[in-house]
């Protein structure tokens, strides 16, 4: 596939997940609004697939996970009551936090496969993304991990207060930052998984503050973050 013809279809896939959103706005449009996010996303994983040609081993893999998740995916839905959605976006929030965490993952330790240079020379840009992807991919994680756990009743609702915790979290914010300026610098892999570690925790106790009632309102506010992390992590990949 040439590259006009993929940037049109790309297009056209970006052009249905904004009518999506426009769609999930209202009740009585959501279902078509679901229907275009669908339709969308099935062009944008096929145009990838035709642009990037890859391998029969590579085709068996990305099979593979699609049968896994797809399935799991299916199964999982089709059992969960909607009272019960809430959570369900929650736990569904931190597997796309945790896909970020893995894909920088994989950029570090094989750039060359993702066209980023080699390793030890990896892109600065490049540095860049892969920092904030883990980031705010593994704040995601554990933030989205808290909100499943209190919305299924399987933690308690109460908000959690910890003493001084307004410094704690922003001590951990300038660690952060100072981490991922590091790391930009040097491309250490221990530095890669402090960021790692400290956002993780982070995400733990951004959420723990915040009681049950005020939950929907954090799960909207982690379903940004999940797409700020996949988009990040989708200037590493290139697409």
């Amino acid at each position: 596939m040439s590259a006009n013809l993929a940037a049109v279809f790309y297009l056209v896939a970006g052009v249905l997940f904004i009518m999506s959103l426009r769609g999930l706005s209202h009740p009585e449009t959501s279902r078509k609004g679901n229907m275009l996010g669908m339709a969308g996303m099935v062009i944008a994983i096929l145009t990838t697939l035709a642009v990037s040609t890859p391998s029969l081993a590579s085709w068996g893999l990305i099979v593979l996970g699609l049968a896994i998740g797809g399935g799991a995916g299916a199964i999982i839905a089709k059992r969960i009551p909607m009272t019960a959605m809430p959570q369900l976006v929650a736990a569904f929030h931190s597997l796309v936090g945790m896909a970020a965490v893995l894909v920088a993952a994989g950029a570090l330790y094989a750039p060359q496969a993702f066209g980023i240079g080699e390793v030890g020379e990896i892109h600065g840009a490049s540095l860049v993304e892969m920092s904030l992807g883990v980031a705010i991919g593994a704040i995601t994680f554990t933030g989205s991990v808290i909100a499943f756990l209190k919305l299924d009743g399987r933690m308690s609702g109460a908000p959690i207060i910890l003493p001084m915790r307004h410094m704690v979290n922003a001590g951990l914010a300038i660690a952060l930052v100072v981490l991922v300026g590091v790391f930009c610098m040097t491309e250490s892999h221990f530095v890669f998984w402090m960021i790692t570690l400290v956002s993780l925790v982070l995400g733990v106790l951004i959420i723990i503050p915040i009681g049950g009632a005020d939950m929907p309102v954090d799960v909207s506010m982690l379903n940004s973050y999940s797409g700020w992390a996949a988009a990040g992590i989708g200037f590493t990949l290139g697409n």
